[in-house]
């Protein structure tokens, strides 16, 4: 993976956009808040990290974890054609793995 301090400013930009991508997916009053919290932070401390292939069709996962949040997205069925996307807080969610419980309950 890479940390925010070793990105280009270029790249902490594309970051900080993929962060907004999963807020804005939140009713907007939540969105707000956990914006907020994201802002209060260090995003230089914060962690990209992909796994798999990068060609069309083929899986990968990437996950992006900040001192108070992860995003995780995976897309490995179906030729990579079948997306989970989780937002965890990471003061507030006690702990449960929301991905892994998922895919326990719904797969």
């Amino acid at each position: 993976g890479i940390v925010g301090q070793d990105m280009t400013a270029a790249q902490r930009q594309t970051l900080e956009a993929l962060i907004h991508v999963y807020i804005s997916r939140m009713p907007e009053a939540v969105a707000e808040a956990e914006m907020g919290r994201v802002r209060n932070t260090d995003l230089t401390k914060s962690c990209f990290v992909w796994a798999g292939s990068t060609d069309p069709g083929k899986g990968h996962y990437y996950r992006v974890q900040g001192d108070c949040f992860v995003a995780e997205y995976d897309n490995t069925q179906n030729d990579a054609n079948h997306i989970h996307a989780v937002w965890r807080d990471l003061q507030d969610d006690f702990g449960q793995q929301m991905l892994r419980d998922h895919y326990r309950t719904s797969h």
